[in-house]
């Protein structure tokens, strides 16, 4: 999810894009409820986060948090995110069995 990483296109603006997309994520958190959780509105925090920690024109410290607290999105993201559909030892052995049997001979 966080693999994207807009570069040049959110450097500064006016001197002011920062503080927009600072004041942008910490909107999105307030509305963020741990009861009632929204996965696809924890990733839009991380994605917010990440793009924060790369920016050149944000202090150190202010860097540093946004990485942390990105990585503390994420980890929630993957929690949040459906497990794969479980397959029974019959569905599991019958594609086993498929996968080795050998094509049959084309008639002729």
């Amino acid at each position: 999810m966080a693999n994207d990483r807009p570069s040049s296109k959110f450097s500064n603006l006016n001197g002011q894009q920062p503080e927009l997309m600072l004041s942008a994520v910490l909107h999105l958190m307030s509305h963020y409820h741990a009861d009632s959780a929204c996965p696809k509105l924890a990733g839009v925090i991380e994605r917010h986060l990440q793009v924060l920690s790369d920016l050149p024109d944000l202090g150190p410290v202010l860097q540093a948090t946004c990485q942390q607290l990105s990585q503390q999105w994420a980890a929630l993201v993957a929690l949040h995110r459906p497990a794969p559909p479980k397959t029974s030892v019959r569905e599991r052995l019958a594609r086993l069995l498929q996968a080795k049997r050998p094509a049959a001979p084309l008639p002729q």
